[in-house]
């Protein structure tokens, strides 16, 4: 499993970066179509936990199973 930031929903509220428990997610430096940040994946840091995911408002990160292609 990994985390998919689906940036176009993000209004860049932080709960994501402030709630992850590895520090996995911080705000990049590209803005999304409503003109916010929006948060990377640190994908070293990432354990897949959905902690993330479960706290958007926004529903802008979601769990996907990883491409078995790498």
């Amino acid at each position: 499993m990994r985390v998919k930031v689906l940036s176009q929903y993000c209004k860049s509220c932080g709960y994501c970066v402030h709630y992850c428990p590895k520090k996995a997610l911080s705000f990049g430096k590209e803005r999304n179509g409503l003109g916010v940040f929006f948060p990377v994946v640190d994908e070293e840091k990432c354990i897949a936990c959905g902690i993330c995911a479960t706290v958007c408002p926004d529903a802008a990160l979601e769990l996907r199973e990883e491409d078995s292609n790498g």
